[in-house]
């Protein structure tokens, strides 16, 4: 009998790759609306970003519940299985959200999203090297340059107060530790992901992250208007750009290469900039436009470019991180 492939054999061993990609890529533009929908929220009721965070986790979490009430066990092996991995990455994800919205409601949406997504991917990198004991290659600490260039350009450009953003400075610093809380979590989320049902992590982080910001967001008040428009947002940021989106990132992280997948997941600062751009009018002077192309081109660089750094004495295999919200 032939050993060879027929071809729908063939299309039938790479559709998960290629299912992978798509849902990554799809991801990517979900978290994109993420921070015009906050501005919009943010505008029409007057919530602060911790309550908004929490809103949108906490309805994350009771959608996805109900849908894994049939699944608890698994739920609860993989707590007893990793719980500090998963708790970590479920404060990580509320905190990191809360600053990102923090941050859009400061500095804008445009400059909150590509510098926090921007910024993660490039201290990521970073901690590749630390991890493996090495120093940057030449290549690695090129891009590395590239991107504190562009986010000195944009930060000297974003100095200026305007009504989309009001107080840029202190958006921009909330945007990056946005960034480095998202890439640590990124870090650790990576690894449970190859163990923990995509399903089941989503679940168990909205969970932890919901209940993380529930404290600072009752003292901040949570009351919203049921308005329609109110309340069809807020289940948009907690259903599609959450639940949905989250399911698909994991979901695509177990089929796709972490370089890929970082490279794909720049679709989201590029549908954030697109959309605040031609819906909040929101305007990208050349600085904060030439920065953040350097900040998107050094993350792209940094996956697409292998680090050439000499190899320690005794060779340490790790795996690349992705990006990803």
């Amino acid at each position: 009998m032939s050993s060879r492939r027929t071809p729908s054999a063939r299309r039938t061993a790479i559709d998960p790759a290629r299912a992978g990609l798509i849902q990554i890529t799809l991801t990517g533009v979900l978290w994109g609306t993420t921070g015009i929908v906050v501005h919009l929220v943010h505008d029409t009721t007057g919530l602060g970003p911790v309550a908004i965070g929490f809103h949108r986790l906490a309805i994350a979490a009771l959608v996805l519940t109900a849908l894994a009430a049939t699944r608890l066990r698994p739920m609860l092996a993989a707590l007893r299985a990793a719980p500090l991995p998963l708790v970590f990455t479920g404060v990580g994800l509320a905190l990191y959200q809360a600053l990102y919205f923090a941050a859009v409601a400061l500095a804008g949406v445009g400059v909150a999203t590509v510098v926090s997504l921007g910024l993660a991917p490039v201290l990521t990198a970073a901690w590749e090297s630390v991890r493996a004991h090495r120093l940057p290659g030449p290549g690695r600490l090129g891009t590395l340059g590239a991107a504190v260039v562009g986010l000195a350009l944009i930060s000297g450009a974003a100095t200026q107060p305007t009504e989309s953003a009001p107080r840029p400075l202190l958006g921009l610093l909330a945007a990056a530790g946005s960034g480095l809380g998202y890439a640590v979590t990124t870090i650790v989320s990576r690894d449970v992901s190859r163990r923990t049902a995509p399903m089941t992590l989503t679940t168990i982080s909205m969970v932890i992250g919901a209940l993380t910001l529930a404290p600072f967001a009752l003292t901040d008040g949570v009351a919203v208007p049921l308005r329609p428009d109110v309340v069809a947002l807020l289940l948009y940021l907690g259903v599609v750009t959450t639940a949905v989106a989250y399911a698909l990132f994991y979901a695509g992280l177990r089929t796709t290469e972490g370089s890929v997948a970082a490279v794909l997941t720049l679709v989201e600062p590029l549908t954030a900039a697109a959309l605040a751009v031609a819906l909040l009018g929101e305007p990208l002077p050349a600085p904060v436009l030439v920065g953040g192309v350097l900040l998107l081109a050094a993350v792209a660089a940094t996956y697409l470019t292998p680090d050439r750094s000499p190899a320690p004495p005794t060779p340490v295999t790790t795996p690349r991180e992705p990006a990803g919200t």
